[in-house]
């Protein structure tokens, strides 16, 4: 199929300065046209949006500024969109929170599929966001506790949708030789590979760590890679790779004891699935929706709930290497049948087959008028959040993509 990206001329997701020329390149084949931004992120003005929709009661209005505050916003990319409208078949937009994808949609409501990559936080419940997600013509969820969590906020079961995720460029043969030799990786270690934030758990993490190896006689040490958002706490089995290359990463991963995901939030974590493609066991925060669910789905990860928690389950592995070995080839089992590329591409072909197939049933709600818009009725978005159960994805629900659709002429049944 003809592929052509459309994005912004930013790098920086807090500001969104332009950084890129406008105009088209080409990376990898693949035609890439880029915009420019209108106006930066001001971060106060935004701060205060968010504090204002999140927490109290308020209007549809202060959600749609909301929305142009967090940028970004690009009136050329979505005024591009519109006008050629008709030179391709569908539009796949990423990421329900963002400007281009909301407006986009409004724009190419009969092409829209979209890819929430929604994490169980207070935007995703906004009012604003709710017609999108039941007027596209379709949705590519990354799990099934997001496709549950938008079920309940938006009523939208009768949009055509699929949990397919993303896939990943793994290696054929990691080195985890190469990489304790290169980083002098003598102990056994777990390995954090992201940004180093406290909002993706890292602080939580570390201190977690830090009260596990003033207790225990194991040498196990933490090792991180990625940016550092935060201070690192200065500690003698606590090691900071910083930036590595992609090579480098997968060998340090490989020669983990586990890969360890601290994150309250996500929609889909990469380093899960990485780390289950490489053979290794994962270590997750049990707030997080999304990965009990995929630790139970796929048997090759434990969670942890508190500090005593981390420090069973770290023991527990470092304890029972055959329990750490019947996790590791649960998980490339799990990688296998859900996340290698071949399979998420039939997931997108078949998509696009079914929805080329049927006429467009439905149109995306219009806005309220003026005076409807600013009636402050709308509660919270946290309180709403709060009100969608928590917890990974019912029992029946767990393979409900796996089963392939009946024929015609087979009992419906199962």
């Amino acid at each position: 199929m003809d592929v052509r990206v459309f994005t912004t001329c930013a790098r920086d997701y807090l500001t969104w300065r332009n950084a890129f020329p406008p105009g088209t390149e080409e990376i990898n084949g693949v035609p890439v046209e880029r915009f420019r931004v209108d106006r930066e992120r001001e971060l106060e003005a935004f701060g205060h949006a968010a504090r204002r929709v999140f927490g109290r009661a308020h209007t549809l209005q202060e959600e749609i500024d909301w929305l142009w505050k967090q940028g970004p916003v690009s009136l050329g990319l979505i005024a591009r969109l519109r006008r050629i409208r008709r030179q391709f078949d569908f539009a796949l937009l990423f990421s329900l929170r963002y400007f281009q994808t909301y407006y986009g949609a409004r724009a190419v409501a009969d092409r829209a599929i979209l890819v929430p990559t929604a994490e169980r936080e207070a935007a995703v419940a906004l009012r604003i966001f709710q017609p999108v997600l039941r007027g596209v013509r379709g949705i590519m969820y990354n799990s099934l506790e997001e496709r549950a969590m938008i079920h309940r906020l938006a009523g939208n079961e009768q949009v055509p949708g699929v949990v397919v995720g993303v896939g990943s460029r793994i290696p054929a043969a990691a080195d985890p030789a190469r990489a304790r030799q290169k980083f002098g990786l003598a102990a056994p270690f777990l390995v954090y590979v992201g940004r180093i934030d406290p909002n993706k758990g890292c602080a939580e993490l570390f201190d977690y760590f830090v009260r596990y190896s003033d207790t225990s006689t194991e040498r196990l040490e933490l090792v991180s890679i990625g940016t550092a958002a935060m201070p690192l706490p200065a500690h003698p089995r606590i090691r900071h790779l910083g930036y590595v290359s992609d090579d480098d990463k997968f060998d340090v991963m490989a020669a983990s004891a586990a890969v360890v995901v601290p994150s309250y939030y996500e929609s889909l974590s990469m380093a899960a699935l990485e780390a289950w493609a490489l053979g290794r066991p994962v270590l997750a925060n049990a707030a997080c929706d999304v990965l009990v669910g995929q630790c139970l789905r796929s048997n090759a990860g434990l969670y942890y709930g508190d500090a005593l928690e981390f420090a069973a389950v770290v023991d527990c592995l470092a304890g029972e290497p055959c329990l750490a070995d019947a996790l590791a080839r649960n998980g490339r089992a799990y990688y296998a049948q859900h996340y290698r590329w071949p399979v998420i591409e039939r997931k997108y072909l078949d998509m696009f087959d079914r929805l080329s197939a049927e006429r467009a049933p439905r149109r995306i709600e219009r806005l309220p008028g003026w005076f409807a818009r600013r009636r402050p009725d709308i509660p919270a978005a946290d309180e709403l959040l709060a009100r969608v159960p928590a917890g990974p994805a019912p029992d029946d629900e767990l393979r409900e993509d796996e089963v392939e659709p009946p024929r015609a002429g087979q009992d419906h049944t199962r």
